[in-house]
């Protein structure tokens, strides 16, 4: 199996923070760098600690140190996961993420995005089967998709046809860094930043997680200043 990471399933929101991203937001640059600029502003900060209270970094991403050994891919974008399904085609897939990335409502469907790529992948058979795991904290977050499964399945029946939906399974971590597999099953593992939706105070934690890892880049991740 493959197991791909997204690093906003860690650095994530409180409940009631409006200007979050983990509900909508592009992928462009000004997202990945200037909104959270302007978010730290937004608290009277003039460096990245403005942001802590309201975008911490949960726990549970210390687990991944279990896979270190494993073939490990590193990337600033899920977009960027083609790459890395088409070294490894056909296999089954656990993405620990905060959204399910089956695809939009928004933008060109056929298009490779961060919000798509597991959808697309099930459609043009690179991935064989998909596993959204939610991260535990959206227990307590009502807006997160991880908060009703229901709901979310809900949401998503109109985005895939029916034989592909039958390959998704959505779930939710217990506890932080549960349900994670057997690192003797994991064939090997994508770390993605997605720094539109990750605060820049979280970086350096990210990029020693993928130092660790021992993580080849596909695409470079931000180390945001």
């Amino acid at each position: 199996m493959l197991l791909s990471i997204d690093w906003d399933a860690f650095s994530g929101t409180r409940e009631l923070v409006f200007d979050a991203p983990i509900w909508g937001t592009r992928d462009l640059d000004h997202d990945r760098s200037g909104a959270w600029v302007d978010r730290a502003r937004q608290r009277g900060g003039r460096d990245w600690d403005a942001l802590e209270t309201d975008f911490p970094l949960y726990s549970g991403w210390e687990a991944l140190r279990a896979y270190v050994g494993i073939p490990a891919f590193v990337t600033l974008s899920h977009a960027d996961a083609w790459a890395w399904l088409e070294r490894y085609p056909g296999l089954d897939v656990l993405n620990l993420d905060s959204h399910h990335d089956l695809g939009s409502r928004s933008g060109d469907p056929a298009r490779v995005r961060p919000g798509n790529w597991a959808g697309l992948g099930l459609a043009r058979g690179l991935i064989r089967t998909v596993t959204t795991l939610y991260p535990d904290w959206h227990a307590d977050l009502p807006v997160a998709e991880g908060f009703d499964l229901d709901r979310t399945r809900g949401e998503i029946r109109d985005l895939l046809p029916a034989a592909l939906l039958d390959r998704v399974t959505l779930t939710r971590q217990a506890r932080p860094g549960a349900d994670l597999p057997d690192p003797a099953r994991v064939t090997s593992l994508l770390l993605v930043q997605s720094p539109a939706w990750t605060n820049p105070a979280h970086d350096p934690a990210f990029l020693a997680l993928a130092a660790e890892l021992r993580a080849t880049p596909i695409v470079p991740p931000l180390a945001r200043p």
